[in-house]
């Protein structure tokens, strides 16, 4: 058996991959362009892939291949018609990362609204040195207690952050981007009153056609001057330069993304440019990066590698499409 993983950079280098070998030989690239792809992908028996795309082309190359792993939930990288064509099963992993995400919302939330830093600056230029009192209420902040969390997507990762923002004392609502009717403890609501009312609005929601442009100039006017948006879902739910018009214009106090559209970034993205640069927390995709996490996936698609040897059903994308 061969499984060649495709870009092991994703994952990073201090998690373990020795489980790979006791299916038989692994070949580990760090990355993978497409002009590399179909030599790296043509003896292969399985491939590991986190963002690199399987398409018709690689799949009719890959004449051995009977398994593509997922190093992710989303799949929307994999021709998944071809791989019916081809009878060659998909395996994802869910529910890896949710804490991790759950905990960089948090953190996102807590370096933006306590302006952590804008006093981190202070006391280090030496200006702190210099103040006549032992304190500095330069940028006032205010208690999360008591104040309206509204949630876009509440799947998984969106319950979790409802329980987290419960034990600080938020009222919890939501918007389904689904619209699906489910029996929630939360109070559900639709989008203009959710972002009309809230305090703090975190997005957890996929991408599709209902929540692309979800966000724009007009909804952005609707929230509170106060409010802080916060993207953990995926990219192009926000528009990206509307938000940087209501930053600057002062439509809301805050802002943190850990996706964009264009992932890496653009250099001409306008919120590269943002003038109220502190209003603003942008990470480079990392919410589901911790080492417990990354670890949980890798461990996870060892599991769907037995399962699938072994005949069982385990994370199998339903490729009936």
């Amino acid at each position: 058996m061969k499984i060649v993983i495709l870009d092991a950079k994703t994952l990073g280098s201090d998690v373990d991959l020795s489980g790979f070998k006791q299916f038989g030989t692994v070949e580990v690239y760090p990355t993978t362009d497409s002009s590399q792809l179909l030599e790296r992908v043509k003896d292969a028996d399985i491939i590991v892939t986190n963002k690199v795309v399987i398409d018709k082309n690689a799949l009719s190359v890959a004449e051995k291949l009977k398994l593509i792993c997922v190093a992710a939930t989303g799949y929307n990288n994999i021709d998944v018609r071809s791989a019916v064509e081809k009878k060659v099963a998909v395996a994802n992993v869910a529910g890896y990362s949710t804490e991790s995400v759950v905990q960089t919302t948090f953190g996102m939330l807590f370096y933006l609204l306590m302006n952590l830093r804008y006093y981190d600056d202070y006391v280090k230029s030496g200006r702190y040195a210099q103040n006549d009192i032992f304190t500095h209420i330069g940028r006032p902040f205010w208690e999360i207690n008591g104040k309206r969390w509204g949630i876009i997507g509440l799947g998984t990762i969106g319950r979790r952050v409802a329980e987290v923002a419960e034990s600080f004392g938020c009222e919890v609502v939501y918007y389904s981007t689904s619209g699906i009717n489910r029996k929630e403890k939360y109070k559900r609501l639709n989008l203009n009153h959710l972002l009309e009312t809230s305090d703090i609005v975190s997005i957890h929601s996929p991408l599709n056609e209902k929540t692309y442009n979800l966000i724009t100039l007009n909804e952005l006017k609707k929230m509170k001057r106060n409010a802080i948006l916060l993207n953990l879902g995926r990219g192009g739910i926000v528009n990206e330069k509307d938000l940087s018009v209501a930053l600057d214009s002062g439509y809301i106090a805050g802002a943190g993304l850990d996706v964009l559209e264009k992932e890496p970034v653009s250099s001409n993205n306008p919120l590269l440019t943002v003038k109220n640069k502190d209003r603003l927390l942008i990470t480079p995709h990392i919410a589901w990066t911790s080492i417990e996490a990354r670890q949980k996936l890798i461990d996870e698609i060892i599991e769907n590698i037995k399962a699938f040897l072994e005949g069982r059903e385990r994370n199998r994308v339903d490729l009936r499409q």
